[in-house]
Formats: C-alpha cells, sequence, structure tokens
C-alpha cells in the first residue's frame, strides 16, 4: 500500500495545483480581477460600460456553464463534497466514480471564478478522494483499503491547498475515516508529504497567513479565550442552521423547475449580494487577511460576518458547487476580530492584541461547525505560524465544540447526510444500505417466455427465483422453482407464458438499510429477494441468504 498511497498523494498534490489554475484563470475571465474580494466596487476591464454591475451577471453566466455539467455527468459534484466523501467511505466502500474528479474540478472553479462564496478545500478534498477511489478500483483491492486510498487523497488535496501536511492528515483522519489506526496514519502521513512536496515546489513554500508574532497574553485573558469559544461554538452551530435552512428554501422556490438551469437563475440573487458587498466574491482570503490585522472597524467586521454566512448558503443554495471549511474561517476571522477590539476597548490592559482574537475565532468557529477539534487546532498552527496562540487556542476550540454538541446533534458535514436518511453513527446491519449487501441479478425472463424455457433457464442459472421484466424491460414480477413445478404437476402446457405463475415478492430499495430487509429476506424460503431502484422500474440487483451474511461479516 505504500507505493499507492504516494502516488495517490502525487495526483491530489498535482490536482490541487490544476484546481487553484483553474480558479484563477475562471476569476480573472469573469471578473477581470485576479482577487475582486479586495477590488471594491471596481468595474470588470472586459466590460467596462457595466461598472460594478457586471457582478449580477457573472454568478449567472457561471452558473449556465457549471449547472448543465454537474446534472448530466455528476450530480455528487453539487454542494460541498466533503459529506459525498465520508458516505462513500462509511456506506460504499470507497467508490467514487472517476468522472467526479473532472466535473467537481470545473463546476467549483466556475462557481468560485464566477463570484460564488465558498470554499476551495471541499473541492479539493472530493477531487483527492476520487483520484485515491480510482487508483484502488484500477489495483482491485479490498474495501478496506479502498477506504484507506480515499483518505490519502483527502489528505494530500488539503495538505496541498492549504500547504499544511498536518492538517491534512488529521482531516482525513478525523472526519473522512472517522478512526485513528497507526496503519492508517502512516499512509494518509505518507500521502500528505508527497501532495506538500509537489505543492510547494509548484506554488511556494508560503504561509496561508504571514502576522506578526502573537501570544497569548495577559492570564486573566483566557477567561476571554473561554468566552470566545463558547460564542464561536453557538456561531458555527448558526452558520450550519442557516446554510441547510437557505437551502430548503432554495427547494421548496425551484420546487419542480429543471435543475440544471437552477444556477443560471439563481445566480441573480447572488449577484444582488455581491453588488451591496463585493467583499464575499468567491472565497475571500484577502479580506480574512485583512481582518486578522485589525484592518475593519468592529461595525463592518459583523457586517462580513452576516454576509459571509448569507452569501455561502445562497451559493450552496442555487445549487453551487465549493466547500465550506473556508468560509467558517472567514466567519471565525470577522467575529474574533471583532470580539478582540470590543474587549480591547473594555480591557486594554488585560486582552491582547485583536489579532490574537481573529486567529483562535478561526479555528473555534471551524469546531463549532465541523466538531474536528483536532483538525481544528492542528490547521491554524500550520496556516498561521505561532506556537504562541496554541494554549488558548486549544481551550478555545474545546469549548467551541462542547457548545457546538449542546446545542446540534449534527455538524455542517452530517447535517447534510441525516437529511438523506444517513447516520453514520449507526453501527452493524442499521449501518449497510442493501446495495451493499446485493449480489447481480439472475437472468431476467422476457414476456411470454414458456414454462419448460423458464425451468431451463433456472437450472442453468442455478437459482430457485428469476425476476420477469415486461416489454420496456421494467421489473414485472418474478416466478420461483416451486410456482414452475406445481403448473407443470397440474398439465399446464409447457409452452404456458410464464406470467400466470408468476408471483411478487416483496422488494427491496438499494438505499434501504440491511436491518430493514432482513426480516423479509428469512421469510422468503431461500429464494432471494429482487432490489429496485428509487421508482421501483429497474432491476438493480438480488440479495441473497448469502450475500447478506457476507456484508455482514466481509473475509478477511
Amino acid at each position: 500500500m505504500l507505493l499507492p498511497a504516494v502516488l495517490v498523494g502525487a495526483g491530489s498534490g498535482l490536482g490541487a495545483v490544476g484546481f487553484r489554475w483553474l480558479i484563477e484563470v475562471f476569476t480573472k475571465a469573469l471578473s477581470g480581477h485576479d482577487d475582486y474580494s479586495s477590488a471594491g466596487h471596481a468595474a470588470n476591464p472586459y466590460v467596462p460600460w457595466l461598472g460594478p454591475y457586471f457582478v449580477l451577471l457573472a454568478p449567472v453566466v457561471a452558473g449556465a456553464l457549471y449547472g448543465p455539467l454537474v446534472y448530466r455527468y455528476a450530480k455528487e459534484a453539487r454542494g460541498h463534497g466533503v459529506p459525498e466523501v465520508m458516505y462513500a467511505v462509511a456506506r460504499q466502500g470507497g467508490r467514487i466514480p472517476p468522472r467526479v474528479a473532472v466535473v467537481k474540478s470545473l463546476a467549483s472553479a466556475l462557481c468560485i471564478g464566477g463570484g460564488g462564496s465558498v470554499g476551495r478545500e471541499g473541492p479539493i478534498v472530493q477531487i483527492g478522494a476520487a483520484l485515491g477511489s480510482t487508483a484502488g478500483s484500477l489495483l482491485r483491492v479490498r474495501e478496506e483499503r479502498m477506504r484507506l486510498l480515499v483518505a490519502c487523497g483527502a489528505a494530500g488535496g488539503i495538505a496541498a491547498t492549504f500547504n499544511a501536511p498536518l492538517a491534512g492528515v488529521f482531516f482525513a483522519m478525523e472526519l473522512i475515516l472517522r478512526d485513528f489506526t497507526a496503519r492508517a496514519f502512516g499512509l494518509v502521513a505518507v500521502s500528505a508529504v508527497t501532495a506538500s512536496v509537489i505543492g510547494r515546489a509548484v506554488l511556494g513554500d508560503e504561509r496561508f497567513l504571514d502576522l506578526a508574532p502573537v501570544s497569548a497574553g495577559h492570564v486573566a485573558a483566557y477567561a476571554l479565550y473561554v468566552l470566545l469559544g463558547a460564542v464561536a461554538g453557538a456561531v458555527g452551530v448558526l452558520f450550519t442552521k442557516v446554510l441547510y435552512g437557505v437551502e430548503d428554501l432554495c427547494d421548496a422556490v425551484w420546487n419542480g423547475r429543471p435543475e440544471w438551469l437552477r444556477p443560471a437563475v439563481g445566480g441573480l440573487v447572488l449577484g444582488a449580494i455581491l453588488l451591496a458587498l463585493p467583499e464575499m466574491y468567491g472565497v475571500g482570503y484577502p479580506v480574512l487577511g485583512k481582518a486578522a490585522v485589525g484592518g475593519y472597524a468592529i461595525g463592518f467586521l459583523l457586517v462580513l460576518l452576516v454576509g459571509k454566512i448569507v452569501a455561502c448558503s445562497v451559493t450552496i443554495g442555487i445549487g453551487g458547487s465549493g466547500g465550506v471549511f473556508a468560509p467558517s474561517l472567514f466567519v471565525g476571522a470577522m467575529l474574533g476580530s471583532a470580539f478582540g477590539q470590543t474587549m480591547d476597548g473594555l480591557a486594554p490592559g488585560v486582552t491582547g492584541s485583536a489579532m490574537t482574537y481573529s486567529v483562535i475565532g478561526m479555528g473555534a468557529v471551524f469546531a463549532g461547525s465541523a466538531r474536528a477539534p483536532i483538525t481544528a487546532v492542528v490547521i491554524i498552527y500550520e496556516l498561521t505560524g505561532e506556537y504562541g496562540i496554541i494554549l488558548p487556542l486549544m481551550i478555545a476550540v474545546a469549548v467551541a465544540t462542547g457548545v457546538s454538541h449542546a446545542l446540534s446533534r449534527d455538524t455542517v458535514y452530517t447535517a447534510k447526510l441525516r437529511r438523506r436518511g444517513v447516520d453514520l453513527d449507526l453501527t452493524g446491519p442499521a449501518a449497510i444500505e442493501v446495495r451493499a449487501a446485493m449480489g447481480p441479478p439472475p437472468p431476467a425472463l422476457a414476456p411470454g417466455t414458456g414454462l419448460r424455457e423458464a425451468i431451463t433457464a433456472m437450472i442453468e442459472a442455478d437459482a430457485a427465483r428469476l425476476p420477469l421484466v415486461d416489454r420496456h424491460g421494467h421489473y414485472a414480477g418474478a416466478v420461483g422453482a416451486a410456482a414452475l413445478s406445481r403448473a407443470l404437476h397440474q398439465g399446464l402446457s409447457e409452452h404456458t407464458p410464464v406470467e400466470t405463475v408468476r408471483d411478487h415478492p416483496p422488494v427491496l430499495l438499494a438505499g434501504q438499510s440491511l436491518q430493514e430487509a432482513l426480516p423479509l429476506l428469512s421469510a422468503s424460503e431461500g429464494d432471494g429477494l429482487p432490489v429496485l431502484d428509487e421508482e421501483r422500474l429497474h432491476l438493480l440487483g438480488w440479495v441473497s441468504h448469502r450475500s447478506a451474511l457476507l456484508a455482514l461479516h466481509p473475509p478477511a
């Protein structure tokens, strides 16, 4: 597994470099600036007659391009990406279609370049994970190793994107694998290091934030760090609630209309937000950096905080593609800077630098939204290189995580899965979907097949029951060996159409849990049960007692 981990890390590093280049290209093409978030209300030099009003059209043009792309080729590329990777690892054996990497790269780069107020870490996690899954498929590795390669790809993507190899490792372990083992850590670390080396060689070895030295300050300031952690935890939960609330609102408004058109039409709403607050254009790292060093007044910091939550939520709600990790850092920086400036006015001899609170706020809000405290501490340290804030950062992150637990059951990542009926905390049969337990379906009998021909087909398939399809290829019931034998014994002609003796056993859906399927399977007398798609039209597979047992107890 060492060589595959290195190769996946290299692929993720190159993918991160390519993805960042795509973002730069599309941002320049659609805004006329390297990063429009720091350009104020400047005009686009390519269409100067539009003045600042071009931002009304930039998200529309981008949405018109990536909307059909995502809808046609990879619906998994919509949204922020990390929940899809978590689901693939926990429920699908790490299997992610290779096309996801290509579609996600283009869709997210277009979305961010067109003003989408989202981050690049979610896409690069999904891109790297898809590369890892593709490598595992080509090497035909077992599911356990496939999951590891997916985590390697995710870690490599984070490591190369943020020049933060440790953060990449812990992000993959804490959020993707949701488990810590020495073997997994070693392979994920190798992948992250490989990706970081490539990223640094191409993008340079610079810190995300280049700050003046900061320190924890007066011992009494620790009470303020605890308070900031509590507020940040609540803001992290609020961010999650608003994100999915806006998505529900967009779903209700757009109900029944073509999904491929949704990003373009919704882009008008996003454009209006950008016209009012151009700092929300794209990821917004220059704005975050300026806030971290105290470049904004308290009132405007709060406007930016609320604006980022709304702009990110609208971007995701209209069908955009991008991450929520960077927006949570942005919100945390605004909160921390406003908190630090406020406290400095109330107790100037105690608080210390507002910059310290801004950096701590970044980690605490991320911890409150994602509930990944180890990743939060490590990534803030790597992004700043400031060890002097490690103690206040740890206490604020711990408090934020605790507050988040108290206020919400879900994180910004697991909430999306739970809304689909997926609970990653379940174990045993409840955690296994029918699709993971099914085998290929036996050959289906066509309409008009005679009884004798059906018996021959059953013998050749070594099956006790065969499915039937209608002239459109849709599932139309099944016939068992006992029914065929009984019909011939009763004197029916061997040319009698098999439809006369078919029955309709219970059917399973691919997305059902195995726990729901087991009682139905136990009553099937060894014949197994058909698995259909959500429309109950097409036969996807067949669950037998043997396949169910293998899913519950996979061979070593």
